[in-house]
């Protein structure tokens, strides 16, 4: 834990993910802020991320009230990477008396979403160490959050819709700020120098995300993701899946099976891809009920 002393204006919090400590965290935030800024980063152990959240989550609350505790009227910044956002969303959601002092909450490629590694890994949620933790869907709880608390979600895309490790699709939820970069893989959103004017961007100018619009596409995506046991997914066999249905607005789905179970669906506007995810052969009854739906109510 690293305190900057002086004359102190907010707190910060920097929280590292899985398989990681709070070095490349800690010093890429440290780099980007000056002494009037107090910055706690605690490092929780890599080798309990690979073992359960909730323990990480409860250290990291008793870490954090202690914190605001003894500076009940600092503003509060927190940057979370990977899972260590995730935490933190955990932690905000069972502290609300918080939120009205936390000036900016960001996510690095954070799989909000729920992680399809995770799920991959962990498929049945039997608690395969952190994967069914990781593989948790978290939008509704960010999207409260993010209503009440600026909040930006940071994705990368090193090609095909993912950074490696996380799936562009994972980071999106609605009321919330969101950036989406290029070319820098998942591990090096922790300590690369160019997420810095990112973070100086949002904290000059902290507002909330707008309220998603009532728009053809948002209802489809919804409507996607509500279907049990949908993942979000990366884009790469968007091509080569065939078109099932053709929309209003020069919109289009796309499916394509697998012998083993796996069924990928995308949304479509003019070819490009605008949504993907996928389900296991235990939910495709469900999806294809979706799709019916869909089609009969011409959405």
């Amino acid at each position: 834990m690293t305190v900057n002393n002086g004359n102190l204006e907010y707190l910060l919090f920097a929280q590292h993910g899985w398989a990681d400590t709070g070095n490349n965290i800690g010093k890429l935030l440290k780099s980007a802020v000056d002494s009037q800024t107090k910055v706690i980063v605690p490092s929780l152990g890599l080798f309990k991320t690979f073992i359960r959240l909730e323990p990480l989550v409860k250290r990291l609350e008793t870490i954090a009230a202690e914190e605001i505790s003894q500076h009940p009227n600092l503003p509060i910044k927190i940057v979370g990477h990977s899972m260590g956002g995730l935490m933190w969303l955990e932690i905000l959601a069972r502290n609300p008396q918080w939120w009205h002092q936390v000036h900016s909450f960001i996510l690095l490629g954070s799989p909000v979403g729920g992680s399809n590694i995770a799920r991959i890994v962990d498929p049945l949620s039997w608690g395969i160490g952190t994967a069914a933790d990781l593989g948790k869907n978290r939008r509704n709880i960010a999207e409260k959050i993010a209503q009440q608390v600026p909040t930006l979600s940071v994705a990368s895309d090193t090609g095909m819709g993912t950074d490696g490790l996380v799936t562009v699709e994972n980071t999106k939820f609605d009321y919330s700020n969101w950036i989406l970069i290029f070319g820098i893989p998942h591990s090096a959103m922790r300590y690369d120098p160019e997420m810095i004017p990112i973070m100086h961007d949002f904290w000059a100018n902290p507002q909330l995300g707008l309220s998603p619009t009532a728009s053809l596409k948002n209802q489809l995506i919804r409507r996607l993701r509500q279907t049990p046991g949908m993942t979000d997914t990366d884009y790469r066999n968007f091509e080569r899946s065939p078109i099932i249905a053709r929309l209003p607005e020069d919109l289009t789905l796309h499916q394509k099976n697998y012998p083993w179970g796996i069924n990928q669906i995308y949304l479509a506007q003019q070819q490009e891809c605008l949504y993907a995810g996928y389900v296991g052969l235990a939910h495709a009854w469900d999806l294809r009920q979706t799709i019916k739906q869909i089609q009969k109510e011409k959405l």
